[in-house]
């Protein structure tokens, strides 16, 4: 059995725009993640359910794959950045996944997120560099392994992070990710992409 994958919404940031405003002012920027849904078996999830526009961005093409909210089973943020966060309600029954745990109404199971298996085609790998908490999400599909992330912002860039603290940390997960041969990688705010040798390491 393997996994399908499908972007629900794809992100982007105003980075150029929200460092301009790193004045003390307050000023807005626009910021969305790229949410993505994967299906395996009974397992369905959702991968950074944050800031949109419109909530329907998410619920909409979720919609149309024919799934309701409360069918989504896991929901995995790969960091705790409001703008991969902030939606995570939309999905009442669905255990919640992050570098620490799993969550599941009362419940907290601790358990390390390196190689944790949420289906038999999706797994987690711990990525750490965008912040010290990152994760990613594998899945291995029909059109290869897919990895969902945001050890890359976009196929655009920035080549450095410029939020990271820990950019050889950065580079080491980039490295991880880019020996698994994936056939796509998905980004944090930005449409999927095909490695290859000039994606920045």
């Amino acid at each position: 059995m393997t996994a399908t994958f499908t972007v629900l919404t794809t992100g982007y940031d105003s980075l150029d725009t929200r460092n301009a405003h790193r004045d003390g002012k307050e000023k807005p920027w626009h910021v969305a993640s790229t949410v993505s849904l994967l299906c395996d078996g009974d397992t369905i999830v959702v991968v950074d359910p944050g800031m949109v526009e419109d909530r329907k961005l998410i619920l909409d093409p979720l919609a149309t794959a024919g799934i309701s909210p409360e069918e989504v089973t896991d929901v995995v943020f790969s960091h705790h950045h409001p703008d991969h966060t902030l939606n995570a309600a939309l999905f009442p029954h669905a255990r919640a996944h992050d570098v620490w745990a799993a969550y599941h109404n009362n419940l907290w199971y601790d358990r390390p997120a390196d190689g944790y298996q949420l289906s038999p085609s999706i797994r987690l790998l711990e990525t750490p560099g965008h912040t010290p908490q990152d994760i990613s999400t594998v899945a291995e599909t029909t059109e290869g392994t897919v990895v969902l992330t945001h050890a890359w912002w976009s196929v655009h860039g920035p080549a450095e992070d410029p939020t990271s603290d820990d950019h050889e940390g950065l580079r080491a997960s980039r490295r991880k990710i880019l020996a698994l041969k994936p056939a796509l990688v998905v980004p944090g705010h930005g449409d999927p992409f095909v490695p290859d040798e000039n994606t920045p390491v």
